[in-house]
């Protein structure tokens, strides 16, 4: 016998250990020989992560699907593992280091930090990993990959080298995304835009001498200039003017009357002296500012591709740690001629950090007369996610991938329909994305990584291997066979030639998105022709959220087409499918944040809920293109629903329900039976169709109404006369199809709440069960008889309408009254006749009466043809109820009235935060939804009086 409660605490430990003890989840685990194969691979959380709620959608989401393919008897392979993450594993070992007052990496060098990083991740890496398990994901554990391990280095040394060679690798000196506390370039990924409350200085730069123009100051009501003021200056406006130390020149938009006469034109930098070009481009805004922008094109994205298009000179004015850099710096220096101003300015400069060079520069330009005036600014500023602090775009000599030329077969792929998004929409992002691709920078100057396998000469000649032997030996063949100074040098060592005396390894590493990147066949093994490589490659589906659509999907794509071929040499996408999950966010709406204190940590609500109940929440609020808003009460709400399960079950032990071998769906003879088994088919075809569309809140769904309305509140209650009574044949037959319908309910819920069916599954000590449910069959639509279930769900319809009448007109749960029917057809009448035991029992009434008019003072529903009528003068004071529904109705219209002033105030619609005016329209479509239903009642109290 079952216990009383469900303790999930107990039991998810247990039958986690039962799932591994019996190495449940192996790959291939319950197929038959010659089985299809499905694969997903898990999207690699970071070895420093812990499980947020993203993960525990994400993973719930795959381990669904997984679950519910291995049941349906494919070769299932779901691939774990996780990722090195470079900046964040470096950061975590050096804050280690700190609190324990050792020597930094500097101090102990690269190899020894390596080391201590590797210490690290054996002791105290991969976390999560545990806690996916709490989560129940069934991932074949013994596959687990790290993107630094062996097999994983050699992917990346192959794919790098081999792009390289084919000239889709190179050097470049472009513009990245620097974080001046970290020291190393950034992704797009790892910037967070925050709203900063600053200045917007206008600043006045002065032209060459004998130019000016006609600047308009009065207009007419068209907006036409109709007095001007003779200008010999431009005035710029900046959230930088540190920056303005390395502008170059100045943009005007060609189509902008005010400065058409002077493109061409220089004007003199200010404090620097520098003569700098007026340029005409589309870039500069008309209608923004003052519509001349400066061009720094060393430290604006923007600026770059301006100057790329002017050919603009490109000079860096700070160091890697964000200080100026004036005094040695070559590129500033060029073409200025020496004075004892300039002199001043880089003494006064020189070594500063940017935030007080600021200000420095702001009191110079006010000295000068120059600061034209300054107006607050919000605006966003890009922080690094890791360092916290302000990032510089920062010119700078790096590796890079020809993602444009990579791209062109991903987008082909999507496009032409071989692999697809779902939700479908997510396929224009992608496109976005990847028309308007840039290179790829994949170094990073950090430790801890993948070192990027290129070695340098003595000349700068560089020499990329998958070995620091083939790399001197290229380097040999290449000197040998060039005249000069090196050949010499090489033929003197020949014999006792070591790597480092001539080649230096590149000290950089590659991004971690860059391993990430192969992924999908990487962790099946390649390069190496594995037979899990053959096996299991192409992958199925892929799950992920939409804000790593570019960095992760569509790299994943590149890299897959660029290296994996069939037997005819065509490129094979890494998966046939992307689902796109949406954000979870707070019960509100709002995105969760520690800033805002809203965090809900999974971990803590499998505490209090268990997993069953979290998994099963995630998966029916997980509608295609909405969030999921979670609210640890809804979370409690789907715990009931396993409850009820459970204690449906107990309560099918208690009546002598056993699992039949010999039971036959098509031998049942009680409608009852033959009604459940008819629903029991329609749920496993919604079930099996919406999982297969990845329409998983429906599913859900589905589960729900079919377990908790059907089975358990209808079902095993319009049993209770059956178990109770004397036909011991219909006993016998309905306790078979409980336990039948209930091992259904079992399997069709397992992939969505695994540890409690598993219990109850392997609980059944009269089953003999010869599988774990993980592998045991998924159900098949069978037993249909339209007819049995019609009538059936004509009594349940019945019984409801009655049931509803009763709760909305405030009727006492002990009243009993007659019941009414008018128009009955042959139909009813005949079951009515062959129900009325339970419609007397469910519906609280006592004589079922047919009748030609309905009577007064009654309440009316209608169920097919006929009319039913509940008289409700003897039930209720009609008054009273009248007086409470009146006072209930103007107590919801005037908060309606409230909703409907705000939602059309366009102020408030404009301003407001859109999760709060969100919530205002759902308050009132809640309170619409209750208006109709106390004017239904108030109009049957009408009718009743």
């Amino acid at each position: 016998m079952l216990d009383k409660t469900y303790d999930s605490a107990a039991v998810e430990p247990r039958i986690a250990k039962l799932w591994d003890d019996a190495d449940a989840f192996r790959a291939g685990a319950g197929a038959k020989p010659g089985a299809e194969p499905f694969c997903v691979v898990i999207p690699p959380p970071n070895v420093t992560g812990s499980l947020h709620m993203g993960h525990a959608l994400n993973n719930t989401l795959q381990d669904i699907m997984i679950r519910f393919e291995r049941m349906r008897g494919k070769d299932v392979l779901w691939q774990p593992g996780m990722d090195h993450a470079g900046i964040a594993t470096q950061m975590v070992v050096e804050r280690q280091l700190m609190e324990r007052q050792l020597p930094g990496r500097r101090d102990m060098g690269r190899d020894a930090f390596i080391d201590r990083i590797w210490d690290w991740k054996e002791e105290s890496g991969g976390l999560i990993f545990n806690q996916l398990k709490r989560l129940g994901a069934s991932c074949d554990w013994s596959r687990e990959r790290f993107t630094m391990d062996e097999g994983l280095s050699k992917a990346v040394l192959e794919v790098f080298v081999t792009l390289y060679k084919q000239g889709l690798i190179y050097k470049d000196n472009r513009l990245v995304n620097w974080d001046p506390k970290l020291l190393t370039a950034i992704s797009d990924l790892e910037v967070e835009q925050i709203e900063v409350a600053g200045n917007l200085w206008h600043l006045r730069y002065p032209l060459e001498p004998g130019v000016t123009y006609q600047h308009p100051v009065v207009f007419n009501e068209e907006g036409e200039p109709t007095e001007f003021e003779t200008r010999d200056y431009l005035v710029v406006a900046t959230t930088r003017p540190e920056t303005m130390l390395g502008d170059t020149g100045i943009a005007v938009n060609p189509e902008d009357e005010r400065y058409r006469a002077i493109v061409g034109k220089h004007v003199v930098l200010p404090l620097v002296g520098r003569r700098i070009p007026i340029v005409a481009d589309d870039y500069a805004d008309p209608t923004a500012g003052t519509g001349a922008v400066k061009m720094t094109p060393a430290h604006d994205f923007n600026d770059f591709e301006v100057a790329r298009r002017h050919d603009l000179r490109k000079i860096n004015i700070l160091t890697i740690d964000g200080h100026v850099t004036l005094k040695d710096n070559e590129d500033f220096l060029e073409g200025l001629p020496a004075t004892g101003e300039l002199d001043a300015l880089v003494e006064i400069l020189e070594n500063v950090e940017r935030f007080a060079a600021r200000k420095i520069i702001v009191s110079l330009f006010e000295e000068r007369g120059l600061l034209d005036k300054i107006e607050p600014h919000k605006h966003m500023v890009p922080h690094g996610d890791r360092g916290g602090v302000p990032i510089e775009p920062r010119l700078t000599e790096q590796w890079y991938v020809d993602a444009a030329t990579l791209a062109k077969p991903a987008i082909a792929s999507v496009r032409e329909g071989r692999t697809n998004f779902v939700p479908k929409n997510w396929e224009k992002t992608y496109y976005e994305w990847m028309e308007n691709i840039q290179p790829w920078c994949v170094s990073r100057q950090l430790w801890w990584g993948h070192q990027i396998p290129a070695w340098y000469g003595p000349d700068g000649q560089v020499f990329v291997e998958k070995s620091e032997e083939e790399a001197l030996h290229a380097a040999i063949q290449h000197y040998l066979s060039h005249e000069g100074p090196m050949k010499a040098f090489v033929q003197d060592r020949i014999e006792n030639f070591a790597v480092g005396e001539i080649l230096t390894r590149d000290e950089d590493v590659l991004d971690t998105w860059f391993s990430s990147a192969l992924w999908p066949f990487s962790t099946l093994g390649w390069p190496d022709q594995t037979k899990e490589l053959a096996k299991y490659y192409q992958t199925d589906v892929l799950v992920t959220g939409f804000d790593i659509i570019f960095f992760w999907v569509a790299r994943m794509m590149m890299m897959g087409l660029h290296f994996m071929k069939d037997e005819s040499g065509n490129p094979v996408e890494p998966f046939h499918t992307v689902y796109v999950h949406a954000l979870v966010r707070d019960k509100n709406g709002q995105k969760m944040s520690k800033s805002k204190g809203n965090v809900i940590d999974p971990l803590d609500l499998i505490d209090e809920y268990g997993a069953d109940a979290l998994r099963f929440t995630l998966a029916i609020m997980a509608a295609q293109g909405r969030d999921v808003k979670l609210d640890p009460a809804r979370i409690a709400g789907y715990r009931n629903f396993g409850t009820k399960l459970w204690n449906a079950t107990r309560f099918a032990e208690m009546n002598g329900v056993k699992a039949d071998p010999s039971f036959l769906p098509e031998a049942c003879v009680l409608p009852v039976n033959q009604w459940i088994l008819t629903e029991l088919s329609r749920t496993v075809r919604d079930v099996t169709a919406s999982i297969e569309t990845y329409r998983f809140n429906e599913a859900a769904g589905s589960l729900y109404r079919f377990v908790w309305n059907q089975v358990c509140d209808w079902y095993l209650e319009l049993l209770k006369p059956v178990f109770a009574g004397e036909d011991e044949a219909a006993k016998a037959e309905s306790q078979a199809c409980v336990a039948y319908v209930l091992e259904a309910a079992y399997k069709l819920l397992h992939p969505f709440m695994p540890f409690m069916t598993e219990e109850l599954w392997t609980a059944d000590e009269g089953a003999q069960r010869d599988d774990l449910l993980c592998h045991a069959a998924w159900p098949v639509a069978g037993f249909a008889n339209e007819h049995a279930a019609a009538e059936i769900n004509w009594l349940i319809d019945l019984v409801s309408g009655i049931r509803s009448v009763r709760s909305e007109m405030n009727v006492p749960p002990s009243a009993i009254a007659p019941l009414v029917v008018v128009d009955a057809g042959i139909p009813t009448r005949e079951r009515l006749e062959r129900h009325a035991a339970a419609i007397r029992r469910l519906a609280r009434v006592d004589a079922i009466d047919v009748a030609t008019m309905a009577p007064k003072g009654s309440a009316q529903i209608v169920v097919g043809e006929a009319t039913f009528c509940l008289p409700l003068g003897a039930l209720i004071d009609l008054v009273a109820e009248k007086a409470r529904l009146g006072k209930a109705i103007d107590k919801v219209e005037i908060e309606r009235q409230r909703i409907l002033g705000k939602l059309s105030n366009e102020k408030f619609v404009a301003n407001a935060k859109p999760e709060v005016v969100e919530a205002e329209r759902e308050r009132l479509v809640e309170l619409d939804g209750q208006k109709a239903a106390l004017d239904v009642a108030l109009g049957r109290i009408a009718d009743a009086s």
